[in-house]
């Protein structure tokens, strides 16, 4: 009986059935994107990401259809990067792609993906919510209890003394690895969950911007205003003119 060839098997599988498999993973997102960013493909979960109920209604769209900006920007320069690289992201940890203020976290993984010429055409990842993660004691979910915490109580200052507790590390050892782990250091990610905070009450609330600066923990206005800018990329009055809900009709 002649045998079949790794590489002819795998040319004739259909494509969209071995992404199927991942519908099996429900708290697993799948997705592969074309060198432009637009989705080709996407499993169940990846579609409840987007907001939407069949993959053909994310096909050819991008992540800042669907994300917030910020968050959306970051995806986009992972995928940037691994594509220029041709080096893989693994288990990299970040915010999960949900309305801002969430205190979820996925862990993501990337891979290029090549044509058979070898050149990279896409990338292909998948990521799963950071607390269903099995080990406990691996050194991301070690930090979990940390972000949680940030979320609940962003608008006081932990010392940092506290949150490498927290982490049961020392503060040494907890600087180090909370930049290995999310890219920044705890006092830039603390801002930023502040900001993200600050954007439920700016389009929900009738709060003037300083009073929504002192509730999410900010030194002042100009503060704010400047760590709201470069966060979100506009002021926080041109991100509420903008997001605001209209007015209900009167009867």
């Amino acid at each position: 009986m002649a045998s079949i060839s790794q590489h002819g098997f795998l040319h004739r599988a259909r494509g969209a059935e071995l992404i199927r498999l991942f519908d099996l993973l429900p708290d697993v997102s799948f997705f592969i994107k074309d060198r432009s960013g637009r989705f080709m493909a996407l499993n169940r979960r990846g579609c409840d990401y987007c907001g939407v109920k069949r993959e053909r209604e994310a096909i050819g769209k991008t992540d800042r259809d669907f994300f917030p900006r910020q968050r959306a920007d970051a995806y986009t320069k992972d995928d940037e990067k691994v594509m220029a690289t041709g080096r893989a992201i693994v288990n990299r940890v970040e915010s999960a792609p949900e309305a801002e203020g969430s205190p979820r976290l996925v862990m993501t993984s990337k891979v290029p993906l090549r044509d058979g010429h070898g050149a990279i055409i896409g990338v292909a990842g998948f990521s799963r919510q950071l607390e269903r993660v099995r080990s406990r004691a691996s050194g991301e979910a070690r930090f979990a209890k940390v972000i949680e915490h940030m979320h609940r109580h962003s608008p006081e200052t932990p010392k940092r003394g506290e949150l490498a507790r927290m982490a049961g590390l020392s503060q040494s050892q907890f600087d180090r690895g909370f930049r290995r782990a999310f890219g920044t250091s705890a006092r830039q990610y603390l801002l930023r969950v502040r900001v993200e905070a600050s954007c439920r009450r700016l389009a929900e609330s009738e709060r003037t911007v300083a009073a929504v600066a002192q509730e999410t923990g900010f030194f002042d206005h100009a503060h704010f205003t400047r760590c709201f800018r470069q966060t979100m990329g506009i002021t926080p009055s041109e991100y509420r003119r903008l997001h605001r809900a209209p007015p209900m009709p009167k009867r």
